[in-house]
């Protein structure tokens, strides 16, 4: 059964969501902020994190930075009643991969919390590597070298610098990379995307000749 750590400082929609997630087949661990809900990830190793943003003693945007430096992997679901844009785009950029806002219905987690468990696009990623400017990337590892120096990369950032190096120097378009990596293109997946994108640019930085650019209206494009 999948494991899910829930982190929510009010003890009555704690407990509410915490029983329909063990009614639905969900082994779930529960705390009440981030200190106790950071310490409960180290311990169980779950395979979901759903967590408040607003809690005392550690919010849930720090304790989620906490966590990516331990696992790049694990998804990070945050649910708030903070919807503007600025801090939806720091949750992904942070390393959350989906934002519930309050209130929510427990039927809308459910779904969003098994897309999130469920492998999206699931392919057989040959062990060819590929030649990035001065970087040497191994999709099927997720590991993008430079210099004898190597970084992990998440599934999504694999996948989507894999989906960018395959169409280099054309447009990869926003939408249908939404649809195959997200399941959706509303807005708040296209921030996402977009921080994604991001991310990428980061990882990309040590050569100057290689630029991810925004296509207005359209979506990127990977020069080399």
């Amino acid at each position: 059964m999948p494991k899910v750590l829930l982190i929510e400082d009010e003890p009555a929609l704690g407990m509410i969501v915490k029983d329909s997630l063990t009614y639905r087949g969900f082994t779930v661990c529960y705390a009440a902020n981030g200190i106790a809900g950071l310490a409960e990830f180290e311990a169980h190793r779950p395979d979901i994190v759903v967590a408040d943003v607003m809690m005392p003693d550690m919010d849930g945007f720090t304790m989620a930075e906490h966590i990516r430096k331990q696992d790049p992997n694990v998804p990070i679901m945050f649910l708030t009643a903070r919807s503007q844009t600025a801090d939806v785009v720091r949750g992904f950029e942070l390393g959350g991969n989906d934002y519930l806002k309050k209130p929510f219905s427990l039927d809308e987690l459910v779904v969003r919390i098994e897309a999130l468990l469920r492998p999206k696009n699931v392919v057989n990623v040959p062990s060819t590597l590929f030649e990035i400017g001065k970087y040497t990337f191994d999709p099927a590892k997720q590991k993008l070298s430079f210099n004898g120096q190597e970084a992990s990369l998440s599934h999504r950032e694999a996948e989507l610098l894999r989906r960018l190096y395959q169409l280099r120097n054309q447009v990869l378009e926003k939408n249908s990379v939404l649809l195959e990596l997200w399941g959706d293109d509303t807005f708040f997946n296209g921030r996402s995307l977009d921080v994604f994108i991001t991310r990428l640019r980061r990882h990309l930085r040590e050569d100057p000749q290689i630029q991810i650019v925004n296509i207005r209206g359209i979506g990127y494009k990977l020069i080399i």
